[in-house]
């Protein structure tokens, strides 16, 4: 088996990896990431999903791809620029919202239904506001986050921060764990 062959890459990627590039974003996720959050979100027809971080929209044209025609998916990010990019890319897609909304002040504010998937890819729902962004994942419900092994832009002493984390899911007895020492290390939760 040969991982690295992807084939199912999104057609728009090419081009967003290329505006990422040209606007030196370097926050991007890899192409393990986004075809194991297809894969997952395929799993779940008339599903609801959430991105937390959408960054420039790598990660959301895997999972836009993975949907049927009566998913829907939130993504949230509080940078304008790359949300502007995202919308140009995704706004005209129905089962898409797009929010440019501080992250931890949405998860505070939101009472909307629950979802099938969250994928949090930013410091609100990772790091903070753990708690509040479980309560929003159904039952049987994945709880996705990446770069959990060590990565050149971390900051010092960020992997404290990982490892305290992994310790507050792994004691959690609502959630069923596994830790992929894959890509930039997965960990892959469900709701009990």
């Amino acid at each position: 088996m040969n991982d690295t062959n992807i084939q199912d890459i999104p057609k728009i990627h090419t081009e967003i990896a290329r505006k990422s590039e040209e606007i030196g974003f370097t926050m991007p996720s890899d192409l393990y990431v986004g075809s194991f959050l297809k894969t997952l979100i395929a799993s779940k027809p008339n599903g609801r999903f959430l991105e937390i971080g959408t960054g420039i929209g790598l990660s959301l044209s895997w999972m836009i791809e993975g949907m049927d025609a009566n998913s829907t998916l939130l993504s949230v990010d509080n940078d304008e620029e790359l949300i502007s990019i995202a919308t140009s890319y995704f706004g005209n897609d129905d089962r898409i919202e797009v929010i440019c909304k501080d992250g931890t002040e949405w998860i505070k504010e939101y009472s909307g239904t629950k979802f099938d998937l969250i994928f949090a890819d930013a410091w609100p729902g990772k790091y903070s506001e753990i708690d509040e962004v479980l309560e929003l994942l159904k039952v049987g419900g994945f709880y996705i986050i990446d770069d959990m092994t060590k990565q050149p832009n971390w900051p010092e002493g960020h992997e404290d921060n990982v490892i305290a984390l992994t310790a507050y899911l792994d004691q959690r007895e609502d959630l069923q764990l596994t830790k992929m020492n894959w890509s930039t290390g997965l960990i892959m939760a469900v709701k009990k």
